[in-house]
């Protein structure tokens, strides 16, 4: 079976923003992006039988992004989210709702057998149904397509066991400057240094790539060939909600067109900066940052 898809698996939601609310999810998000890329991309998650969920499904038809949205016995996501004064998002996550219950279906299973990459995170694995659906996707999913951990840790919604068990089914992780502390911490690196703990983590783990992104002062790629950095670009900000999920998607999508890591990463830096620029997670790219 050809594999096609790219896939962003776990928590669809309604993101409660101070001018209003708008649809995210690190995984629907970064699915988005993907798609702006030419990519036949799927954001797989689960929503409420409720006006909240039907809107989500209607907005991803009208934004002509392919989705897998089962609805359960569960309340549509939302997240209570206020920005501080730099515009930086702080969350409140609703707990017992949809995307904890995503269900691991036969279509699912056929979308697995056909994917070329997945991004799936640390927070759906919150709870024991859908931790078991993204386990099982993995598992069914050819053995050479791209498997891309952000670990994305909310609030207390994070143990070492699912980082673990995580980290050893991923080629990529994407991790922030805030994350790599608590990642140290968790598994006794041994080290304060966010670099030599990302090296660590990569040897630990035998992973292809790991990507440290420290805001505005710049990011850092690990891979076989060394380390490439970047430094942020100067913009106007007006929030960073969904900014980590772009860089993700923008360097997936170089990846997959067969781009080097470094032209990865400055794709990557550019779709972020962007994406800061606007308001909400899931803003139209410009084709000059696409094509």
């Amino acid at each position: 079976m050809e594999s096609k898809f790219v896939v962003g698996i776990g928590e669809a939601l309604w993101d409660l923003l101070p001018e209003g609310r708008k649809i995210g999810g690190a995984p629907a998000n970064f699915a988005f992006h993907v798609s702006q890329f030419g990519f036949d991309t799927i954001a797989a998650s689960a929503v409420g039988r409720d006006p909240l969920g039907d809107e989500i499904r209607d907005t991803f038809n009208s934004m002509g992004l392919r989705h897998e949205l089962p609805q359960v016995g569960f309340p549509t996501g939302t997240v209570e989210v206020t920005l501080d004064g730099h515009g930086i998002p702080q969350y409140e996550i609703r707990t017992d709702v949809a995307w904890d219950n995503i269900p691991f279906t036969e279509s699912l299973r056929s979308i697995a057998a056909s994917t070329r990459c997945i991004c799936f995170g640390s927070l759906a694995q919150r709870c024991a149904v859908s931790r078991e659906t993204i386990r099982r996707f993995l598992d069914a999913m050819p053995r050479d397509a791209l498997r891309v951990f952000d670990i994305n840790i909310r609030q207390h919604f994070y143990s070492r066991e699912v980082a673990d068990s995580s980290l050893k089914a991923c080629d990529v992780l994407k991790i922030n400057d805030e994350e790599i502390i608590t990642v140290a911490q968790l598994f006794d690196l041994g080290t304060h240094d966010m670099q030599e703990a990302c090296i660590a983590l990569r040897e630990k783990y035998g992973l292809q790539t790991v990507i440290l992104t420290c805001g505005s002062s710049g990011s850092y790629v690990f891979y076989d060939n060394g380390v490439s950095f970047l430094r942020t670009p100067r913009v106007e900000v007006a929030d960073t909600v969904g900014a980590g999920d772009s860089f993700t998607a923008g360097f997936c999508a170089s990846l997959l067109r067969g781009e080097s890591i470094p032209e990865a990463h400055a794709r990557a830096v550019e779709v972020s900066a962007y994406v800061c620029t606007q308001h909400g997670a899931m803003p139209r790219l410009p084709e000059y940052l696409t094509r």
